[in-house]
């Protein structure tokens, strides 16, 4: 898994509860970027092959022991990081991910209450060396989200859970923050489109400028 640290792409990962606005920004954010002339890799978890979609269907849609869950979710990331992600990465590419291994962390871990250790255990085993460059969490307070999800699409599995359960994965999200500040960014999603997307989009200027400062500084 080694990864040149100054030639490869930027890898991104977008985050947050259901319903906290993360998946209207995605496309944005790729279009975004392909406007500044990057070539940008656009892809989700779980999913992003097609193992990883066909674990996606299990994973929304079928009742399992909490174990099993988490084993699989980190089967669909390896799949994805190894056929996908990691080649992207290497050749140069951005990554733009919506969920990564935050959100296991975050579901698994704080909603479904298996803790850090677990995760971070898989985490070790599957990734060690792999970190996102930069992840922004969408944050709403619990009521926003649920309303949203209210008014959206036939809810999957996760979406129907109850709302201590979403008050932990906020939570955990929010540890993850006070962890990693500098990679992790709180948007705040109560504002509106625009303002949320405004701000998306500056803060990802300034990681491409500095990207394009290190590959700079990388040339003969």
């Amino acid at each position: 898994m080694q990864l040149d640290a100054v030639t490869r792409g930027c890898f991104i990962t977008m985050e947050g509860l259901d319903g906290a606005g993360k998946s209207t920004h995605v496309q944005a954010l790729v279009d975004h970027l392909h406007a500044q002339g990057l070539d940008v890799v656009s892809t989700r978890e779980p999913g992003g092959t097609p193992l990883g979609e066909k674990l996606r269907e299990l994973l929304l849609t079928e009742p399992m022991h909490l174990e099993t869950e988490t084993l699989l979710m980190f089967a669909a990331r390896c799949e994805h990081l190894q056929q996908l992600i990691l080649p992207a990465l290497r050749a140069g590419s951005w990554v733009v991910c919506d969920r990564f291994t935050d959100a296991t962390y975050a579901y698994q871990g704080g909603g479904r209450q298996l803790g850090g250790a677990r995760v971070a255990a898989l985490e070790h085993w599957v990734h060690p060396q792999l970190q996102p460059d930069r992840t922004w969490i969408f944050d709403v307070p619990l009521e926003v989200a649920r309303e949203r999800l209210a008014q959206s699409r036939t809810l999957d599995r996760f979406e129907r859970e109850q709302a201590d359960f979403f008050q932990r994965t906020r939570q955990a999200y929010h540890e993850r923050v006070a962890g990693d500040p500098q990679r992790l960014r709180v948007l705040d999603g109560t504002q509106s489109i625009q303002a949320v997307r405004s701000e998306l989009l500056a803060q990802a200027d300034e990681l491409l400028s500095q990207w394009r400062q290190r590959q700079q500084g990388h040339r003969p």
